[in-house]
């Protein structure tokens, strides 16, 4: 539903709620009138918990879109929810949001014994620079239950992002799920990254600001282009989409994104980031095919009735420049994945980059999830 329609929330009403719903996750455009739009969505929508976060764009019907509101609702006579507002993410008072994830997801078990497949959804403030730490802190506070999430977006701005339950705008926030069902679900982490040998160490950094200011004791641009064979003068997303670096995590590479130069020629970054950290260039596989064959794989003992994803910038801006766009589309299609465009993606207790994060949920006896857009 494009944004600016005369009463698109009444629209969508329409469309997803022709039955019970326990949630409803919007993914509006930055451009839009968020907090009216959100307002809109809890007078129609009444009682029902309404999540929403701004994009850095959407994913509906037709694949990628822009300039859309994508609706998910969760029907009720198979989910059970409950979402927690939480601010303030950098006043350090973890303790109390953790001691109300862990009553009101007792409560919801114990309300809902046949719904036995969980999954938490996050979705936070893109700006905040406290995706880390508080993913960190949810993920071991939901004990068994899986956790994936995005940041929320302002398209290509970097200047505003917000979140909001219950018509309740906020920024530096976040906002979490914990949903119950009786469908099969699985949480699922893609990229399509392969690191390479080529290794640089952040010898100089401002982790509060995830700023690097050298790169193997020089200034962290001009290395930076150094090694990825570019002029520094004109580095730009489509060069950090194309040239991602990676850090090893266990027995895992996991991707610390560039998110853009700044007026003295640091490099700042979307994730944690700090000194004498080791970071891999990583070289892209086709995206198209391997989000096909990754979304195959989900599949493999029968289809998702749906997928909701989160899909970092990064992969929109590689898929521009490699005219992949309509192909990964396509795929996105086929495969029912709906959800919007990230500045950062969580999963467990991880915030990542150039990812896609999400859930597949499977058909359950008769009526699955429905979708609009």
């Amino acid at each position: 539903m494009a944004w600016d329609a005369d009463d698109a929330i009444a629209d969508l009403h329409t469309q997803i709620a022709t039955e019970p719903l326990a949630l409803v996750a919007l993914f509006i455009p930055a451009r839009a009138d968020f907090a009216a739009l959100v307002a809109r969505a809890s007078e129609v929508f009444g009682a029902i918990d309404v999540v929403a976060c701004t994009t850095a764009g959407e994913i509906g019907a037709g694949g990628y879109e822009d300039g859309v509101i994508i609706a998910t609702g969760f029907p009720a006579a198979h989910f059970a929810s409950t979402s927690i507002l939480i601010e303030e993410l950098d006043d350090g008072n973890t303790q109390s949001v953790l001691d109300r994830i862990a009553v009101d997801t007792a409560v919801l078990r114990d309300a809902n014994s046949t719904k036995r497949q969980a999954f938490g959804f996050l979705v936070i403030d893109g700006l905040s620079l406290r995706e880390d730490t508080l993913t960190a802190a949810i993920a071991p506070a939901l004990r068994n239950i899986p956790l994936f999430g995005g940041s929320a977006g302002d398209g290509t701005e970097f200047a505003r992002t917000l979140v909001a339950l219950n018509g309740r705008v906020c920024e530096n926030a976040a906002v979490l799920s914990v949903v119950l069902t009786d469908h099969q679900t699985r949480v699922f982490s893609i990229d399509h990254l392969v690191p390479t040998d080529t290794q640089m160490v952040v010898t100089e950094a401002d982790p509060d600001r995830r700023v690097v200011k050298e790169i193997n004791a020089e200034p962290a641009a001009r290395e930076y282009a150094r090694l990825v064979g570019k002029d520094p003068e004109q580095l730009d997303q489509f060069t950090f989409a194309s040239h991602p670096v990676v850090v090893r995590i266990g027995s895992t590479h996991h991707v610390r994104a560039i998110q853009r130069i700044n007026e003295v020629g640091e490099l700042v970054f979307f994730s944690a980031i700090d000194e004498g950290m080791v970071l891999t260039l990583a070289e892209p596989q086709h995206m198209a095919n391997h989000l096909e064959t990754s979304l195959a794989e989900l599949a493999q003992d029968g289809a998702p009735s749906d997928i909701m994803g989160c899909d970092c910038l990064l992969r929109r801006l590689e898929a521009e420049q490699t005219q992949q766009t309509r192909q990964l589309s396509k795929v996105l299609r086929k495969h029912k994945v709906v959800g919007f465009s990230t500045y950062g993606e969580q999963i467990g207790p991880l915030h990542v980059n150039h990812t896609m994060t999400g859930v597949a949920i499977y058909p359950a006896c008769t009526t699955d999830r429905d979708v609009a857009d």
